[in-house]
């Protein structure tokens, strides 16, 4: 169930309630936040972050609330994380899985969720890229999820989202690498 949750491709759903053109077919062709912001606006973009946020938090949250085990727990943060990057809806394509991914750990450890999403959005802020903002903040989690957890099964899941998240953004990467990246601006659009 968390797996077909994210799938749910909230950036085209939201792009064609509002009578917008296909994400996948302009800017980045990405479904996700960002892509949408740039080619939509900040109301179809921010719909589009809190649909993708909200079903990783909704997924995890209803697991830990239906007292799944913790290992269970995070297996649902992971399927719904895959659900996005992989949507059965998009023959199995998807977004990078960033707000579906902050999501399901603002669901599971509110306090390193809220951290994470502070990296981003100060890097951001700072270097003006979203993906940047991203890796940065990914890059961190396994780290941060050690040393305020100290707990396996978290450090695990931690490892494993910071690995598929980079491995979405390999392109982003090569082009962060080159300098030709694109900015975002969270105030101009």
């Amino acid at each position: 169930m968390a797996y077909l949750l994210g799938s749910i491709p909230f950036g085209l759903v939201v792009s064609r309630l509002f009578g917008r053109e296909d994400p996948r077919t302009q800017g980045s062709h990405n479904i996700g936040f960002t892509n949408v912001l740039r080619i939509s606006g900040k109301k179809i973009g921010i719909l589009t972050l809190l649909g993708d946020l909200g079903k990783g938090t909704v997924a995890t949250v209803i697991a830990a609330f239906m007292e799944f085990p913790w290992h269970w727990v995070l297996i649902v943060g992971f399927a719904v994380i895959l659900g996005h990057v992989f949507s059965i809806f998009l023959r199995f394509k998807g977004g990078k899985g960033v707000a579906t991914a902050l999501g399901a750990i603002l669901g599971i450890h509110p306090l390193i969720g809220c951290l994470l999403v502070g990296v981003w959005l100060g890097a951001v802020l700072v270097f003006g890229y979203s993906s940047g903002g991203a890796l940065l903040s990914f890059g961190v989690f396994p780290i941060l999820a050690y040393f305020l957890t100290h707990e396996l099964y978290f450090c695990l899941f931690a490892l494993g989202v910071m690995a598929l998240i980079f491995i979405c953004h390999k392109e982003n990467i090569i082009r962060l690498m080159q300098g030709t990246e694109s900015k975002m601006s969270l105030f101009s659009t």
